[in-house]
């Protein structure tokens, strides 16, 4: 047992994964274990912030291209990507350190060019087993609704698990990867389209911000919900405090995702 978010570790694994797919175009072998392991005082070279004592490795390998070693330093850095234009903004690897990080864990890398990639994950053992039984009457509390969200999210796995989430809830979902794509959606749907949730860092040349404008401005009434990895206060306020938009910073919990679609939707943030 770790004390650890679910909703941010399935986010953490998400990613790992689809990186390791986009890795392996080809095919090849995708291995994800799970150990409990004794770390010591000493650590791999990407392990400066490991802490000795009992913790959960969650190991995710693949056998795809591998990393170059003038690139493997920088992996963890916001918006570093050695991916083709449009095919990601670098967040996700950024996005998992920053999640590890909050839960007083650290992430090692071993890798090489055509040899495959090794993450390897450390979470503190927990000494006392989570409140399960709360946390899912917590969950269930949350109000869902029969409402149409488009979801703008150019990073795969964040994506795939905010539709999983609120689909789960209800919710009928058209998604898109970018603020190009995000129009044509939006023109073939326009009239029952309740709620955009949408990144505000795009590959394109349309961010989250310009976005939403645009459709606001065919229909004022739009309710609006910015997410992204920068708090409020570096991307800006002035737009958040007109009614009907809300901004929820990632990484976020999947209950506080849906509790705030429906505080939107209902016109309470």
């Amino acid at each position: 047992m770790v004390e650890a978010d679910a909703g941010m570790m399935e986010q953490v694994l998400l990613n790992l994964v689809v990186n390791a797919r986009d890795a392996m175009p080809k095919g090849g072998q995708l291995s994800i274990k799970i150990a409990v392991l004794k770390t010591g005082s000493t650590q791999h070279a990407f392990g400066s912030e490991a802490r000795p004592g009992e913790h959960v490795c969650l190991n995710v390998a693949d056998t795809g291209s591998g990393i170059d070693p003038e690139n493997l330093r920088h992996i963890f850095e916001p918006f570093f990507t050695t991916k083709e234009v449009g095919k990601g903004t670098g967040l996700g690897l950024a996005t998992v350190y920053g999640i590890i990080n909050q839960h007083q864990g650290w992430i090692e890398v071993d890798s090489e060019a055509g040899k495959g990639s090794t993450f390897r994950v450390f979470l503190p053992l927990a000494k006392e087993p989570a409140p399960a039984q709360e946390a899912r009457v917590a969950r269930q509390a949350v109000r869902g609704g029969s409402e149409t969200i488009l979801v703008v999210e150019d990073e795969v796995a964040v994506r795939e698990l905010v539709c999983s989430v609120l689909e789960g809830h209800g919710y009928k979902i058209l998604q898109a990867e970018t603020g190009i794509k995000a129009l044509d959606v939006w023109q073939r749907n326009k009239k029952k389209i309740d709620l955009l949730l949408t990144d505000l860092v795009m590959p394109d040349h349309l961010n989250g911000r310009e976005l939403a404008e645009k459709l606001r401005s065919e229909k004022p009434k739009l309710k609006v919900i910015f997410t992204s990895g920068y708090t409020a206060d570096v991307v800006g306020k002035d737009f958040v405090l007109q009614r009907g938009l809300h901004y929820l910073q990632k990484p976020y919990d999947p209950q506080k995702l849906a509790l705030t679609v429906r505080d939107c939707l209902d016109g309470k943030v």
